[in-house]
């Protein structure tokens, strides 16, 4: 089957702070957007976040036509998948929930509409059991903030055609993300898998009274979070090998695997431990609105990214390398 890639309308289903990321750079790319969600207050709340996101949006550069007008909200799935040329779904993490959506999305949705879900760690073979066609149902993971960020890992299920991750990596990157295709359906991807061993030590430094919040968020973006923003854990280390690379990288701090450097476990999620990290995060915060952090945040990325991207033509590389 020849699945849709040239898309003119995009389809949203959930619209808290990760659908919203969805919309936005939807509506951004110059498409139309159709939403769905059926919590009460969701179409103000999500054009209010669509408004906040909008100046970041702006100043990255907009598509030919691209308009918040073009947004659509929609009072049932069906009506809002039925002429969608891509769906994408960001419910609430709850395999129940998404087996359900799921079975309702696929059955309004004409047959060649590929179908994403902003899953962080649910399985696609799992939620996608019930669906009708699906060979063309995938995970398309992004991360916060969805309308700049640009990694969205794209992983198929049991009974996804290969036809169909090609197909939604082509979506993706006409959406102006970086797709990475996940080989194995494994919990919680790549990215996160990361992301969750720093934050599980994290909150060890925390409950052992080794240092706040503040300081373990200064640990990263005074140090590696720097590097991180344009070179990986992998190169990063191949360079601390001097000349001789990663051979001697490893040769060298290898044997420091041995050392009891991480705790890797989970600590247990005391009162105690989540007052601590609730108290360091509020001081962090003072008196901004997480809206004015939000914009906060999107200047700093669009800063460093346009400084990653200036860097990268000087020295020949593309964007995406």
């Amino acid at each position: 089957m020849a699945f849709i890639t040239e898309l003119k309308t995009f389809a949203a289903l959930g619209t808290g702070v990760i659908g919203a990321g969805w919309i936005a750079r939807a509506l951004a790319h110059g498409l139309d957007v159709v939403a769905w969600d059926p919590a009460p207050g969701a179409e103000a709340a999500l054009r209010e976040r669509i408004a906040n996101a909008w100046p970041a949006l702006e100043q990255q550069g907009l598509a030919p036509g691209a308009s918040q007008q073009r947004l659509r909200f929609e009072a049932t799935i069906e009506g809002c998948v039925k002429d969608a040329d891509f769906i994408q779904e960001s419910a609430p993490e709850r395999l129940e929930l998404k087996l359900d959506l799921h079975a309702k999305i696929s059955a309004a949705a004409r047959p060649n509409v590929l179908i994403g879900s902003s899953t962080s760690g649910l399985l696609p073979s799992e939620f996608y059991a019930d669906a009708v066609h699906p060979e063309r149902c995938v995970v398309g993971h992004p991360f916060n903030p969805v309308y700049l960020l640009p990694l969205v890992e794209v992983v198929g299920g049991e009974k996804t055609a290969p036809e169909a991750v090609q197909a939604a990596i082509q979506v993706y990157t006409s959406l102006g993300m970086r797709p990475l295709h996940v080989r194995k359906e494994v919990p919680g991807f790549i990215a996160d898998r990361l992301l969750e061993a720093l934050w599980r030590e994290s909150l060890h430094l925390v409950n052992d009274g080794v240092a706040t919040t503040g300081e373990i968020d200064d640990a990263i973006r005074f140090g590696a979070g720097l590097r991180w923003s344009f070179m990986g854990s992998f190169l990063t280390y191949t360079l601390a090998g001097g000349n001789a690379g990663m051979r001697h990288f490893m040769s060298q701090f290898g044997p420091a695997l041995k050392l009891p450097w991480t705790y890797l476990e989970a600590p247990e999620l005391t009162d105690g431990l989540i007052d601590s990290v609730v108290d360091g995060t509020t001081e962090q915060q003072g008196e901004r609105s997480i809206a004015e952090l939000e914009r906060y945040r999107d200047d700093c990325l669009m800063a460093v990214m346009d400084a990653i991207k200036a860097t990268k033509a000087k020295h020949g590389f593309d964007f995406a390398d």
